[in-house]
């Protein structure tokens, strides 16, 4: 807050201002119309909420954006899950760099049509970003921090620190620099209580007790079994499965672990959820699979272990790709998904 002096004439506007305000109440009370007023307070305070120009914090500072922006451009997958859903159909966007088919998320259907690749996504195509001539650039400071400065110069932009396991967070960001922080907040809200919901429904299930989870990930290298700090973390998490040992990280640092065939029993679980990175051929993922070690997993001996999208379940990063994330459990679990 500011601590300057405000100037005396303004001092006395302000008072004449205030006792209009207390007679005009006092008037509508007189009148019992407060309900009238109550509804007509929220409409101002969404009003406000929307209000253009505006100031936004973020990882890199502060940024301003002069009207509530139309033609978005985001350089990560859970900026695209955030826009999207929000209603706007970006001009420019990055596919997932895991995806091996190419092009923009499948889940996203429609939403993403027209949008140019302006990619790939750790070196955005700057010009043909500028091309566009966006109002706003969405990313994450631990993605492009080191082309800010050539991104402020195209068009306001407003950088998350990390991705991934903040997404809730990240999304609020998003929400704020394109003015729509009520909608975001509603659609949240709406996925935390199904997602609340189908954990009651699976506990039932399993009289009383939630069966743990485990999420296993092939890419090109080691193994990798997923914290409940990673993004499919929180949203397992939300559900109110368990985790194993193994997996049971809540350090933001901490988002993955790398394993080997021969480690692999540390995915021991309930149930495992397995997603593809990258071509069979390029990952471990028959070294694992065919090793006695995996055969050995409850889940393996009990048909338990279910293969699922990447691009939801990993690069997603978004109420979009958690509400899908939600139908694979409610699938593998043999428990119908709750409406929201």
């Amino acid at each position: 807050m500011s601590s300057r002096t405000t100037p005396r004439g303004l001092r006395r506007l302000g008072t004449a201002l205030a006792a209009f305000a207390l007679g005009a109440s006092a008037l509508t009370a007189c009148g019992g119309d407060k309900a009238k007023d109550d509804a007509s307070g929220k409409e101002n305070v969404g009003a406000a909420a929307e209000a253009f120009p505006r100031t936004v914090k973020h990882a890199m500072g502060e940024t301003e954006i002069p009207a509530k922006p139309e033609k978005v451009v985001v350089l990560d997958t859970g900026e695209l899950d955030s826009v999207t859903m929000l209603g706007i159909k970006p001009v420019g966007a990055v596919s997932p760099h895991f995806k091996t088919a190419g092009g923009f998320p499948a889940y996203l259907g429609d939403k993403v049509k027209g949008a140019k690749d302006v990619g790939p996504l750790l070196e955005p195509n700057l010009e043909l970003i500028a091309s566009l001539k966006p109002d706003l650039i969405l990313s994450s400071k631990v993605r492009h921090e080191k082309v800010y400065d050539k991104l402020k110069g195209i068009a306001p932009t407003v950088f998350t620190e990390t991705t991934g396991g903040p997404w809730k967070e990240n999304l609020k960001v998003h929400a704020e620099a394109l003015g729509l922080e009520k909608e975001a907040g509603e659609r949240l809200k709406a996925y935390e209580a199904q997602a609340k919901a189908l954990g009651e429904a699976i506990k039932k299930k399993y009289d009383g007790k939630m069966p743990t989870a485990s999420v296993v990930r092939f890419v090109a290298g080691p193994t990798r079994l997923y914290q409940k700090s990673s993004y499919s973390g929180v949203v397992l998490d939300d559900i109110g499965l368990a985790r194993p040992k193994s997996q049971s990280s809540t350090d933001p640092e901490v988002t993955m672990l790398d394993v080997s065939p021969e480690q692999i029993d540390k995915a021991e679980a309930d149930l495992v959820f397995v997603t593809l990175a990258d071509e069979p051929s390029k990952t471990k993922q028959k070294d694992v699979t065919s090793n006695p070690v995996w055969k050995s997993l409850g889940a393996v001996k009990n048909d338990k272990v279910f293969t699922v999208p990447d691009e939801t379940w990993m690069s997603g990063i978004g109420v979009q790709a958690a509400e899908h994330m939600l139908a694979d459990v409610a699938k593998a679990t043999g428990v119908e998904l709750p409406k929201q």
